[in-house]
């Protein structure tokens, strides 16, 4: 099983950023996919997920209406719009893969918003 994060980076408050997370080795559209992300001295926290079916969202209070989830099965790939990014925003972004007991993580990717 694999999660490969990419498209972090270093952004302007204000900007935006695309994550990506594929993912191989399981039957990628049967799986809830997460989007969590961890600040340096916070916990981690849940930003965001999307159902088997992409038919629910249920979006972190802070980044509703910012960000926006989405999945391609056919790709085996599920993205994160992240729009008018906030300096709190910095943090690494963890993709996670569950279904039942099976919960799967990539190795995160370094979201940083400074000016």
């Amino acid at each position: 099983v694999q999660l490969v994060e990419s498209g972090g980076g270093l952004v302007q408050p204000g900007g935006s950023l695309t994550l990506s997370c594929v993912a191989s080795g399981f039957t990628f559209n049967r799986y809830f996919m997460r989007w969590y992300r961890q600040a340096p001295g916070k916990e981690r926290e849940l930003v965001v997920q999307i159902s088997s079916a992409g038919a629910t969202t249920n979006y972190l209070d802070s980044v509703k209406g910012r960000f926006t989830i989405s999945r391609d099965d056919a790709k085996n790939t599920v993205y994160l719009r992240m729009d008018t990014l906030k300096p709190e925003d910095t943090a690494v972004y963890y993709c996670n893969a569950g279904r039942g007991r099976d919960d799967y993580w990539g190795q995160g990717t370094q979201v940083t918003v400074s000016s």
